[in-house]
């Protein structure tokens, strides 16, 4: 898979992301010599071209740097898991359920990552996976965030409750937020734009959820509807 942009390459390369190689621009700047400098000192090989050569290899315009990397790693639902343990922290775990658009799964990711969700479910069928968009979209967050790629959603929520983890699906018209309390373990369910969480995944919830309307306009697009959610998580673990 090749990736490209400068925030982009930057995290992979602070990640432990594999990287098998960058190339860049010759006549680099200041911010394309940092990340030169960076791989070189992660041992990445990096190969220097000219303007045309590099978009002519990416198919694109780029920033003037792109790197190679293999295919996501997704993890297991127990690595995730794993890791909030780790952490001595109470699980927090964001599920998606049928978002198709690659820039909205980037900036939900970017998301994730900012507010210190421990991971992400995605289906396996029916959704997007893990592409050059949604790196370049999530600015690199997608590097340090745990993915995992699941048959069922129903079943995968079910073995969730299992371990102590409340479900709680974001629905239009429901039971508002601001009333739940997510200081327990906590998965959070975003739906898609056009159908909003499926009907065996709402059902499979402890609690649906929604944000308050007070515009003409009586929906958000499911990263920023996400973004809000998520971070009320955040504020109430933080009381």
């Amino acid at each position: 898979m090749i990736v490209d942009g400068l925030n982009v390459v930057r995290e992979l390369l602070n990640s432990n992301c594999r990287i098998d190689k960058i190339i860049a621009e010759s006549g680099q700047n200041k911010d394309i010599e940092n990340i030169i400098n960076l791989a070189k000192k992660n041992d990445v090989i990096v190969e220097i071209v000219s303007k045309q050569q590099l978009e002519r290899i990416a198919k694109s315009k780029t920033q003037g740097v792109i790197a190679f990397v293999p295919n996501f790693h997704y993890v297991e639902l127990k690595d995730i898991l794993n890791l909030a343990q780790n952490k001595g922290e109470k699980p927090f775990i964001v599920i998606l359920d049928g978002i198709m658009d690659p820039h909205n799964l980037g900036a939900i990711i970017r998301t994730c990552e900012c507010a210190g969700v421990h991971g992400v479910i995605i289906p396996e069928n029916r959704a997007c996976d893990i592409t050059d968009t949604v790196y370049r979209t999530s600015a690199g967050a997608v590097a340090h965030v745990m993915v995992a790629k699941v048959v069922n959603l129903t079943r995968t929520i079910d073995d969730l409750k299992k371990e102590g983890v409340w479900v709680y699906s974001l629905e239009a018209g429901s039971k508002c937020i601001y009333e739940s309390d997510f200081t327990y373990p906590t998965a959070l369910v975003i739906g898609s734009e056009g159908k909003g969480v499926s009907r065996l995944v709402k059902e499979h919830s402890d609690e649906i959820v929604s944000l308050d309307m007070y515009g003409k306009v009586n929906s958000l697009n499911a990263s920023n509807a996400g973004a809000i959610a998520i971070y009320e998580v955040v504020r109430q673990r933080r009381k």
